[in-house]
């Protein structure tokens, strides 16, 4: 079951990744690493470049489960990235939350915990719908759980192009209607 973020919590994580971001390059200059610093800060730019640029896809619901992944998510680590900036699409946002936050809870339970493990997904907006590309590296222990899950799909077009036990690629195409 999906959680439920108000306003607070939102502001209360939010607030603490960014105390986290600012003691990073605080740290680097205190250690006089001020190209580190310097980096931290283009990675926190384009990090909200790629927020400015979900939120402007008019999938809301999509977006808040991104945005709020990494508070809900312990297992892998999850980095998006939306490729060019594009006009909102009509697209049907919670059939595409639905499915995400579904693979989200099987990936959860078919990875190794405490592990480096990292989802990345890339975005690419395109005349006809949006094509996303979910790219898994990690340790996959019960693969089952995925194969299962993958079977039982039947709400979006979903492609596998790799499937291992360290890496997971799949390719969802969502049309425009």
């Amino acid at each position: 079951m999906e959680k439920e973020w108000g306003i607070v919590e939102v502001l209360r994580h939010s607030r603490h990744d960014w105390l986290n971001k600012l003691q990073l390059i605080k740290g680097n200059i205190d250690l006089n690493r001020i190209d580190r610093a310097k980096e931290v800060i283009d990675e926190i730019v384009i990090e909200a470049q790629h927020e400015t640029k979900l939120s402007n896809l008019n999938m809301p619901l999509f977006a808040s489960l991104l945005f709020t992944s990494n508070w809900e998510n312990p297992f892998f680590r999850l980095e998006y990235e939306v490729l060019e900036d594009a006009e909102p699409l009509k697209m049907n946002d919670s059939v595409l939350t639905n499915w995400t936050s579904s693979f989200f809870s099987c990936l959860n339970k078919a990875i190794e915990a405490f592990q480096e493990n990292h989802l990345s997904i890339t975005i690419e907006p395109q005349s006809e719908g949006i094509r996303f590309f979910f790219d898994f590296s990690g340790i996959i222990i019960k693969s089952e759980l995925i194969e299962k899950f993958l079977g039982e799909s039947k709400s979006l077009d979903v492609e596998v192009k790799e499937f291992s036990e360290s890496e997971l690629a799949l390719e969802v195409f969502m049309p425009k209607h």
